[in-house]
């Protein structure tokens, strides 16, 4: 758990980059959720905006993240654990994430084949993995390269060819 100084300094932070990207409508939740991404504090934005905050695909909502950790890091030198989210953007995704792993894991065992899923980014990837990391009757792994890497879910024991 983070100090108290450190979630009130981040919380500024997240209030401060906001108001300069001129979002003023907006509410700040902070939780503390050791989830499966080891991310603590969740600093949950609430906005009518959440579009714009979020972008395709979640990418302006981690080039936020990215903005507001690296302006941490200058201001401690603790190690702070924590993630930006946008109406719960980050944790329905990882929920649909875990459902998609928990089903394509079904599939491979049951058609006793690998699924191969989507190119994914890193993040998105590493939730498959953790998800599926305690279900023994699949082994994942990642190939290909840069933005076209993504998940193979493999049923442990005899596969058949494609």
């Amino acid at each position: 758990m983070a100090k108290p100084e450190n979630i009130e300094m981040l919380k500024k932070l997240v209030e401060e980059t906001l108001g300069k990207m001129t979002f003023s409508d907006f509410s700040l939740d902070v939780r503390d959720e050791a989830g499966s991404d080891g991310e603590n504090i969740v600093f949950n934005i609430s906005s009518r905006e959440s579009d714009l905050l979020i972008g395709q695909y979640g990418v302006n909502l981690r080039a936020l993240q990215h903005i507001i950790r690296a302006i941490a890091r200058k201001k401690t030198d603790e190690k702070l654990k924590f993630s930006v989210d946008v109406n719960d953007y980050n944790r329905s995704k990882i929920g649909t994430l875990e459902d998609l792993a928990k089903n394509m894991a079904r599939q491979a065992t049951n058609d006793k084949r690998p699924v191969v899923l989507r190119p994914m980014t890193a993040y998105e990837r590493r939730i498959i993995h953790l998800a599926l990391a305690e279900n023994d009757q699949v082994q994942t792994e990642s190939i290909g390269e840069g933005e076209e890497r993504k998940v193979v879910i493999k049923p442990v024991g005899n596969i058949e060819s494609e």
